[in-house]
């Protein structure tokens, strides 16, 4: 049903399409109304994602000819043949037409100038109204409008539009959207398959981030039932710091897998740029792409940004902070849960942390929990040479979770190796040198 109606769509385009030109072109007149040229009827009852998508939305005949001309290069590029026609006072295709190029060469891709010449022709009224329109749905904006054309000094119009990966996937092949890591999407998907019973924390940062889940599951409830909407902002805003290793990263893909949400981290030590403009170019991606889909945002390395500022020396400095105000606000208006994780809380200027609801201390692990830490991390086919070392283990070593499974890893590996099923207290001791002597620390023995 999804290819019929997608083809239906595709035949209602051309028809919008030819009657333009040949309108255009003086062998019709101009006075018709382009949807007195009926679009297909969208089916009742149990429909492909195409379909469905337009009912779900309440998509007009104006929306249904942006979303099917944006997706006429992936899906029946020769639909846009009929715009090639050339002006022959100029040599050149017309530009009333608004087609362009595409980068590599190989078709036409339809502009914004392209859905105002199919929906009114030469009409200014109508054009005007029409544009209008386009700028301020901002769902076509950020779903059906390319970054091609859209560069500064172009016209609005000259914006071409194509759908986005994630129209393609929802429209096209009925599955959900994991855009994956890129330029266009500095973020990764954090997963997995780990319980919160793995999660060791002592009482009051549990207690804390026990506060965060509440708040995912209840925080929009409350807002809605209970008329906060006007008192109280959406979203929750959120601080981690501790010592690399503590449970910052694992706590938020736990807080995800928990409610049910998609997490995102972002690494902002790598998607801060040193060029004027582009870090707020690539974190406006993130949010563009996450709005709606209730993820959890995870940035990493909040210093990368957020961190202290000496002052202002150059306008490369006045644009920095330009951006950290843009982010603060694309933060504060982001209606999910956004946590901000660092090594160092005095890394974080104070004027920042204070715009958060909750700031989170991951400190090092006690004794008592690195041995908890030790005892849940093994597999349960194996067994210790000796369990009651890890009493001195545990209280002489001072290891965050990150690195004691790194220790757990080495040691495991060591035993495989010899056919055994049982890890020794030498392996682990020599897993803990190699990770104090990551850290820069002299261990002269163990």
């Amino acid at each position: 049903m999804n290819s019929i109606f997608i083809n239906n769509e595709l035949e209602w385009l051309t028809k919008i399409l030819f009657h333009r030109v040949e309108s255009y072109l003086g062998s019709k007149g101009m006075d018709q109304d382009i949807f007195e040229l009926y679009p297909p009827a969208v089916p009742k009852g149990d429909s492909g994602a195409y379909e469905r998508f337009i009912k779900e939305h309440g998509m007009s005949d104006e929306d249904r000819l942006c979303l099917i001309l944006s997706f006429a290069p992936v899906l029946k590029p020769q639909v846009l043949d009929c715009l090639c026609v050339k002006n022959s006072d100029t040599g050149r295709p017309f530009l009333e037409f608004g087609c362009r190029e595409s980068r590599d060469g190989r078709g036409l891709l339809p502009t914004i100038e392209t859905l105002l010449f199919a929906v009114a022709g030469t009409d200014m009224e109508k054009r005007l109204s029409c544009a209008g329109r386009i700028l301020r749905n901002e769902f076509l904006a950020i779903h059906c409008m390319g970054t091609e054309g859209s560069a500064t000094g172009e016209l609005f119009n000259s914006t071409s539009l194509r759908p986005s990966e994630e129209l393609i996937d929802m429209l096209l092949f009925d599955r959900p959207f994991e855009p994956g890591y890129s330029s266009g999407f500095p973020a990764k998907k954090l997963s997995t398959n780990r319980s919160w019973d793995d999660l060791v924390l002592d009482e009051l940062t549990a207690s804390q981030v026990d506060e965060i889940r509440l708040w995912v599951e209840f925080g929009e409830r409350v807002r809605a039932e209970w008329g906060l909407k006007d008192k109280l902002r959406p979203g929750y805003r959120a601080l981690f710091y501790g010592p690399p290793g503590s449970g910052k990263t694992f706590t938020a893909s736990l807080l995800g897998k928990r409610t049910g949400k998609d997490v995102y981290r972002i690494d902002l030590s790598s998607v801060v740029s040193k060029y004027i403009g582009e870090t707020e170019k690539n974190l406006g991606k993130v949010f563009s792409i996450a709005e709606g889909k209730e993820w959890i945002l995870f940035f990493d390395e909040a210093d990368a940004l957020f961190g202290k500022r000496t002052g202002i020396k150059d306008s490369h400095d006045r644009y920095a902070n330009q951006e950290v105000s843009y982010l603060l606000q694309r933060i504060e208006d982001y209606p999910g849960l956004v946590v901000l994780s660092t090594n160092q809380r005095l890394n974080i200027d104070d004027a920042f942390a204070r715009r958060f609801q909750s700031a989170i201390k991951f400190p090092m692990p006690n004794p008592e929990q690195r041995k908890q830490l030790w005892l849940s991390a093994f597999s349960d086919k194996t067994s210790f040479e000796d369990i009651k070392a890890l009493d001195d283990i545990s209280r002489k070593y001072e290891l965050t979770g990150g690195s004691i499974m790194n220790v757990v890893q080495f040691a495991s590996v060591m035993a495989m190796s010899r056919g055994e099923t049982v890890i020794r207290t030498e392996d682990i001791l020599l897993g803990i040198r190699r990770e104090l002597s990551k850290e820069g620390k002299v261990v002269q023995s163990i």
